[in-house]
């Protein structure tokens, strides 16, 4: 069993021969089965808004593969309102079979080819006349809390769904948001006046207030109007960071183009993706691309440009990767469980991860070894304008940054197939292969 599944009793995740596989729980087959028959699984698929399965057997399903998993803390803002946004889309539809979506947790998005789907197949139930929204409090927490801080405050507060898994507390979200936000009536209502309702009741029995299916649809359109009003202007360092450097830019995307014809990968590793430039020539050629970067202006513009379906850019900070986490730190996959790129890209990036951040040579290559078959990396020199500038404010203690120290570190992991100079610079391209 996949650790992440242990706490729905509807059935459980599994993984065989490197297949995943959905096991069904007697006390569900019966609510699958309905869902199945009144439309609404086809509805749901044919709008692609939830992935599609096959039936192995009475109790077992095979939904369709995913690239990758990703984590809500690890998506740029875009992806997360998207997400929401299917959320209440599906919780709509569902009224309309008769059915109400029980969990609204984030976890049960996934991007599969450009789109956020819903991957929990076992997430419905019927509908009770009168009955709220079950999942209105998780909905807030993952969805709404985050995206109201990220727009309002910051959008780095976002990062805090990996330390609250399980959403961000309302009272939290409402202490950080700023005072003039009570002036939005769907903040106020939804987060605001949610969280202090549920503090004034956490010592009271509970009792459940009938809403009408009329009024819980309003609730839904509430929610949905806040979502949509949401956004973020993006502000990053680096998100022009190509238009500086058109001089090399051409020669460096026909090197790319090249070695991805040598080594014809299926999914590639972009860490420190930027915009994803490049990750566009990979995915033009029907490569599954995970774009990374720590800037989520740049995230957010690669997303936002809809560039390839096979690509999907996150925000990670390769020096603080997404660690294992959750109960017995295993409920969420750490970046190295997720590893199956057959290549990496490691372009204008060395020299960040060597002088900004005091990293040395071996132990980046040892690290891409372990992550990686092929390497496609950039060595950026000392001369080279980028690393002048990182060393305008810090003293010079790099003596073995060098392009002969560099190429002997990594050959001691990787063989060093070709190593090209990019026209109008002085730095090298290098197509590397583990030894």
């Amino acid at each position: 069993m996949i650790s992440s599944s242990f706490r729905d009793p509807s059935g459980y995740v599994f993984k065989k021969e490197g297949v995943i596989y959905r096991k069904v729980s007697g006390s569900y087959k019966n609510t699958l089965t309905r869902v199945m028959e009144c439309g609404l699984y086809q509805d749901l698929v044919d709008s692609s808004l939830m992935l599609p399965f096959k039936a192995i057997d009475e109790d077992t399903i095979m939904p369709e593969q995913l690239a990758f998993i990703s984590y809500p803390f690890e998506w740029c803002f875009s992806q997360l309102k998207d997400a929401a946004l299917v959320t209440l889309g599906i919780a709509k539809r569902t009224l309309s079979y008769g059915m109400i979506l029980k969990d609204a947790s984030a976890y049960n998005i996934q991007f599969h080819e450009g789109k956020p789907m819903l991957i929990d197949h076992l997430s419905f139930e019927v509908y009770q006349e009168g009955e709220p929204w079950i999942a209105y409090k998780q909905f807030c927490e993952h969805f709404l809390a985050p995206l109201a801080l990220a727009s309002y405050k910051d959008v780095r507060l976002q990062r805090l769904l990996g330390v609250f898994i399980g959403g961000i507390p309302l009272d939290l979200a409402s202490s950080l948001l700023p005072f003039w936000t009570n002036l939005n009536l769907h903040l106020l209502l939804h987060i605001k006046a949610h969280s202090a309702s549920q503090k004034h009741y956490e010592d009271k029995p509970l009792v459940k207030k009938k809403i009408s299916r009329v009024s819980l649809l309003g609730v839904l359109d509430s929610l949905e109007s806040c979502v949509k009003k949401l956004s973020w202007k993006s502000k990053g360092v680096w998100a022009d960071y190509y238009s500086e450097d058109s001089g090399y830019i051409r020669h460096k995307e026909k090197l790319v183009d090249s070695f991805l014809d040598k080594i014809n990968p299926k999914v590639v590793w972009d860490i420190g993706a930027n915009t994803g430039l490049f990750s566009s020539i990979a995915g033009r050629k029907g490569i599954q691309v995970i774009s990374f970067d720590s800037d989520p202006a740049c995230v957010e513009k690669s997303y936002l440009s809809k560039s390839n379906p096979n690509i999907l850019p996150l925000v990670l900070d390769l020096t603080n990767p997404s660690p294992g986490t959750g109960w017995g730190n295993a409920e969420r996959m750490s970046l190295r469980e997720r590893k199956g790129a057959d290549t990496v890209f490691a372009l204008a990036l060395i020299h960040h991860l060597a002088i900004s951040n005091n990293l040395p040579l071996g132990m980046i290559a040892g690290f891409l070894k372990d992550i990686c078959h092929t390497l496609i990396i950039e060595f950026v020199p000392k001369g080279d304008p980028k690393v002048q500038k990182l060393l305008s404010t810090r003293k010079d203690v790099f003596p073995n940054y060098t392009q002969g120290a560099f190429e002997e570190e990594f050959d001691k992991f990787f063989a060093i197939k070709e190593g090209v100079k990019v026209e109008g610079s002085d730095r090298t391209l290098y197509l590397m292969e583990g030894a």
